[in-house]
């Protein structure tokens, strides 16, 4: 008779081990996983720049992040499926057919714990570092699954077509600057980033969508010399000026003839009066027009951050805004510009009653008709939609379907709306309060 063949043996050994590998494997697969998903390529791209080898090739391998994912699954399944098969067969010559149940309870534990709550807790812990790490032996995965994620991609998106969802493999789930916008909003509520921060880097984000006749100054309000004023009272007028440059307009202000700086001005009246070649009719044979600078202008539909780098490579500050036909529609600075990333900027010339917000007595807001609703919403750190309308009084108006006069009271969009002066068919100033 036989000798009863023993049960812990070389095989028992052998298959205890390679279980231990496997899970081993399986936590690498998940950890890999968690840490390439989970670190910021802005992170990772600073590392990169800093000669990280590691960093540029966790960049590289997550720019397909379905073929990524997919490589990594494929790999974690593999493992996980072998290692609980070579349990079961191990506990079934233990145990007998009470070992398959047995197997079971013990691989989840096990696979539970030290191949994806473990491994995922560290990689999202040092996401960054662990990617890093992980890059190199898992961009070696990805090439060896590359045909076959390839060969599932297909089948998954034809499978997704029969049901009509349509996939986009080039497609971001966010852009980066909702990823940005997304995340300074977070930061903010927190309390981790200050309100103005957060308001600058959206500022700074938004140049590109937003068009220069959304914060122009218009044309109603723009101060102008006519070049055919005595020299006198455009000296005067120049001085008088908060601004330091004016357009210049013969005959009709819609006819623009030049742009006046005050420095210039002065130095040009200054040489008629007292340089070598002063006259005895000192300011009266004084033409601005020999002064005045070629006016600069754009046209309505350009955008915030093209209208910047232009007045940087021009070296200039002031643009006149026309319109499709040609007409004046009003003008811009690049002060305009800069405003719209770190908030008003005022100087020791600027009166305090031009500020166009300014809290009542009684709790409610008295506002500039003429003052943009991103503007306010970004004083006020409120919400109204700004689609439809650039100004606070154009929003009234596009929701009244009607030029309202003085006394009427609106509440839309959260909000209450009472109309205290109203110039000719302009609404200047508003009191609102919350609702």
């Amino acid at each position: 008779m036989d000798a009863a063949t023993p049960l812990i043996d070389a095989t028992f050994w052998i298959t205890c081990g390679a279980i231990l590998i496997l899970l081993v494997c399986s936590g690498f697969f998940s950890g890999s996983e968690t840490a390439l998903t989970a670190a910021s390529r802005g992170k990772l791209r600073a590392q990169a720049d800093r000669g990280q080898r590691g960093a540029q090739q966790a960049l590289a391998i997550t720019e397909d992040n379905e073929r990524l994912i997919g490589s990594v699954l494929l790999g974690n399944n593999l493992v996980n499926i072998l290692a609980t098969s070579l349990a079961t067969a191990l506990f079934t010559r233990l145990f007998g057919e009470s070992g398959v149940a047995l197997a079971t309870v013990v691989m989840t534990l096990l696979v539970l714990i030290f191949a994806e709550v473990l491994p995922k807790t560290y990689a999202i812990t040092n996401a960054e570092t662990a990617a890093a790490i992980v890059a190199r032996p898992i961009g070696l995965v990805v090439t060896i699954f590359a045909p076959v994620v390839t060969a599932v991609r297909w089948l998954v998106r034809g499978v997704l077509r029969l049901f009509g969802v349509q996939t986009d493999p080039d497609a971001h789930f966010l852009a980066v600057r909702e990823e940005i916008a997304g995340a300074l909003q977070l930061g903010h509520s927190e309390g981790v980033v200050e309100k103005e921060d957060r308001d600058r880097i959206l500022g700074a984000l938004d140049l590109s969508d937003r068009f220069v006749e959304e914060i122009m100054l218009h044309r109603s309000q723009i101060e102008m010399i006519n070049a055919d004023d005595e020299p006198a009272a455009i000296l005067a007028q120049c001085l008088e000026s908060p601004h330091t440059r004016l357009p210049v307009f013969r005959n009709d202000p819609e006819n623009i003839i030049g742009l006046i700086h005050a420095k210039d001005l002065l130095r040009a009246m200054h040489a008629m009066m007292f340089g070598p070649d002063a006259t005895p009719e000192g300011l009266r044979s004084f033409a601005i027009a020999n002064v005045a600078m070629e006016p600069y202008f754009i046209p309505e539909t350009t955008t915030l951050d093209d209208q910047m780098r232009e007045f940087l490579r021009r070296r200039t500050h002031f643009a006149l805004v026309v319109d499709e036909y040609g007409a004046l529609q009003g003008l811009i600075t690049l002060e305009d510009i800069l405003e719209e990333i770190v908030g008003e900027i005022t100087d020791e010339f600027d009166r305090h009653e031009d500020s166009q917000v300014r809290r009542a007595e009684d709790g409610a807001f008295i506002v500039d008709g003429a003052m943009t609703i991103r503007d306010l919403n970004r004083a006020t750190d409120w919400a109204l939609p700004d689609d439809e309308a650039n100004t606070i009084a154009g929003l009234v108006i596009h929701e009244a379907q009607t030029i309202p006069t003085t006394g009427q009271v609106f509440s839309f969009h959260g909000f209450r709306f009472e109309v205290l002066a109203r110039k000719d068919n302009r609404i200047t100033r508003l009191k609102m309060r919350p609702l």
